[in-house]
């Protein structure tokens, strides 16, 4: 299994899919698709006659029951897409044998080095395989680890039938790295009880709380004039944002000075000129409370600025983006205690942590499939550094296969 889900995920990694936030198709970029499509077929090369990528860009495929039992229909679900955060054009990804605790360089940039200093968890991995890029794009782990595990659980469990499981259907989502992972599943096609996504760092976490969601955009119309001639007329709209953007906090709600169950308000993007500026922001915090009164905290603050830009315009819209998923899993326990009890049979202390961030199962739960995350072995994501070890995604398609069992033992 260790050669075979190196390869997979090797291959995987070199198709950019690299999802954009600014676009308005669907998914966001067609090159998406490209992997989608190469999943699809590999996972009718298994056997599995009926997977398949709809016009969106999903895949659904289902590995029909060997059970005599009637067992829950299981999803697990991974995401194609890769951040905006940097490149992932022409990945390539490097295999490091048999890590020896040594620093590696990475090629390309030789300013890049990985080391326990700067990876404590690469101190945990001496002796495994290890896979990054070559310095200058991500790696794309998140969340080709995720896809590489699904498809390896998949190959094991068709070409080993003496495995009792229910019905299994796997979901490949595009654009989860933009927020819109879930905005065209077609939940009845689907046609889960349950599910789980494999994302995330470590090897081992069960994740079944993650932050609660929603951005802010803000547009100011300023008032235009000459510059040679605009004494007491003109309103510069760039002048009035940045006067709000400086006054956000620096030294709390902020992530670079938060952590565990901090939550916080971050601009993400801004754009304008004299006559128009805007701006958008992503709230975050495990409290749905504190969620809005950020968003209180924001429009006051925005209020006050203004003040001194009397004859502009302005206009301040939340949207809702996602909630914590513990709300609903709270009320599934077995999913959760399942997916502990897989971690243990696989060798591992399992452990549960917040999610600071966002995820497919977190939208899932709300549409009515609670889906807890399982960790891929992901380290270091949306940047060059990023990396993985290979026995850490073979452990966690080991865990996969115990879960298939556990809920058929259970049923």
């Amino acid at each position: 299994m260790l050669q075979e889900i190196t390869e997979r995920f090797m291959r995987y990694v070199q198709i950019d899919t690299q999802s954009d936030p600014h676009s308005e198709t669907f998914p966001t970029t067609e090159k998406q698709k490209n992997l989608s499509a190469l999943l699809a077929r590999e996972l009718r090369e298994m056997g599995i006659v009926d997977a398949e990528m709809d016009p969106f860009g999903y895949v659904y495929a289902t590995i029909p029951s060997n059970s005599s039992k009637k067992t829950p229909v299981l999803c697990f679900c991974a995401h194609v897409d890769t951040a905006p955060d940097c490149s992932g054009t022409n990945v390539k990804p490097l295999l490091h044998s048999n890590y020896n605790g040594n620093p590696i360089i990475l090629p390309d940039d030789k300013s890049q080095i990985l080391s326990s200093t700067n990876h404590p968890g690469l101190a945990q991995k001496i002796g495994h395989h290890i896979i990054t890029a070559s310095g200058t794009t991500l790696l794309g782990s998140d969340d080709k680890s995720g896809v590489a595990i699904i498809m390896q659980a998949a190959q094991e469990l068709m070409k080993n039938p003496s495995l009792p499981h229910g019905t299994i259907r796997i979901l490949f989502t595009p654009d989860e790295e933009v927020g819109k992972g879930t905005d065209k599943i077609d939940m009845q096609k689907l046609g889960a009880d349950f599910g789980y996504t494999l994302d995330g760092g470590g090897v081992g976490l069960v994740e079944d709380e993650n932050f609660s969601a929603d951005s802010v955009h803000i547009v100011i119309e300023g008032v235009p004039a000459h510059p040679g001639y605009a004494k007491g007329k003109m309103q510069n709209a760039i002048k009035a944002l940045t006067m709000f953007v400086g006054k956000l906090p620096k030294d709390y709600l902020s992530p670079e000075t938060t952590e565990n169950r901090e939550g916080f308000v971050h601009p993400v993007f801004i754009n304008g000129n004299l006559e128009k500026a805007e701006l958008k922001l992503i709230i975050r915090d495990f409290n749905v409370k504190k969620l809005l009164e950020s968003e209180t905290y924001l429009k006051k603050l925005l209020d006050e600025t203004m003040t001194q830009f009397l004859q502009s315009r302005y206009s301040f819209t939340i949207n809702e983006q996602y909630r914590n998923m513990k709300e609903v899993l709270d009320k599934h326990p077995n999913v959760v205690e399942f997916a502990m009890e897989a971690v243990k049979r696989a060798g591992i202390e399992p452990k549960k942590n917040p999610i600071r961030g966002g995820t497919d199962g977190a939208r899932l739960s709300f549409m009515g499939l609670p889906c807890p995350n399982i960790s891929a072995g992901e380290q270091a994501i949306h940047s060059v550094q990023e990396w993985v070890s290979v026995q850490d995604m073979v452990k966690a398609t080991e865990i996969v296969i115990h879960l298939c069992q556990i809920w058929d033992e259970n049923s």
